[in-house]
């Protein structure tokens, strides 16, 4: 098949900080095919149906097979080709989240071991592809969340293919854990007027400091990630024609309408209005 490579709209994968299902894709890779070397910016996760192939990352080189996969690590020098002689088929999902990492190294991933052998989960990965399609085909109004579902499964397939877990299932990374109590307490707050200041408060560190966490791990700041999740939240909200701009406004923190109405069209590129329209003429 030629390149195949699938996005969730944005708004669907913002919503899942933990775990971000981004992309998936599958490929039968013509005689040489190569990507790289270069960096990405997520996780991709490749899984070899039939055929072999050269993996690099970094100075480490691997000659892979058919139920093998590999890792890319966001901000690694990559390079993979298809072998000359028998060119492999693969697909990949492309991921991000607060949790992805920890995943991965319960599944015994990381930059010093990207390899897995799926050869006990064959059957599993062999068809994933397949069933995040159909879950587009069957499910066009939820198929974020059935593919989210299955993005779970899948990480958990993975660590099943670990012979030996690398760490408990209740290890937390200290960072981590801060992110993960300053997301809850948005997740609980964000209908109050709360600031940076309060969740740095809540959690117990140093706004600054707080919010270089978060642009470390997530990619944005704090006050950015508070902004972005009440404009999701307005987004959802407007779908209810009873509540007002000014209701909605009041709904996600802000006792301003008119400041509000700025916010979004800054973060979302539209006015709430013109959003509501929108919503109005695609459900008719």
């Amino acid at each position: 098949m030629p390149l195949t490579e699938i996005y969730l709209p944005s708004p669907a994968t913002e919503r899942y900080m933990d775990l971000s299902l981004l992309f998936w894709g599958k490929q039968d890779c013509d005689p040489g095919h190569y990507w790289g070397p270069g960096l990405r910016d997520m996780y991709i996760i490749h899984y070899i149906h039939s055929g072999t192939g050269q993996f690099r990352l970094g100075e480490l080189s691997y000659e892979l097979h058919a139920g093998q996969g590999f890792l890319i690590i966001p901000g690694s020098l990559v390079y993979y080709k298809a072998d000359e002689e028998n060119p492999w088929t693969y697909s990949w999902v492309g991921l991000k989240g607060l949790h992805a990492k920890s995943l991965l190294q319960r599944a015994g991933l990381s930059s010093a071991n990207p390899i897995f052998d799926a050869t006990e989960q064959k059957d599993f990965f062999e068809s994933v592809y397949e069933q995040f399609h159909q879950a587009l085909e069957d499910h066009p109004g939820s198929a974020d969340l059935f593919s989210q579902s299955l993005l779970y499964q899948y990480m958990a397939r993975l660590v099943a293919c670990n012979k030996m877990p690398s760490a408990p299932a209740h290890a937390v990374n200290t960072k981590e854990a801060y992110i993960n109590k300053a997301v809850a307490f948005i997740e609980n707050s964000y209908s109050l007027p709360i600031s940076v200041q309060d969740i740095a408060n809540f959690v117990g560190l140093d706004r600054t400091y707080l919010s270089g966490l978060f642009k470390a791990q997530l990619g944005v700041s704090l006050q950015a990630f508070l902004l972005r999740f009440r404009m999701n939240r307005a987004v959802e909200l407007l779908h209810h024609q009873e509540l007002t701009i000014g209701d909605i406004a009041r709904s996600v923190g802000y006792t301003d309408p008119f400041l509000f109405s700025k916010m979004f069209k800054r973060v979302i590129g539209s006015s709430p209005r013109a959003s509501r329209d929108h919503i109005n003429r695609t459900a008719t």
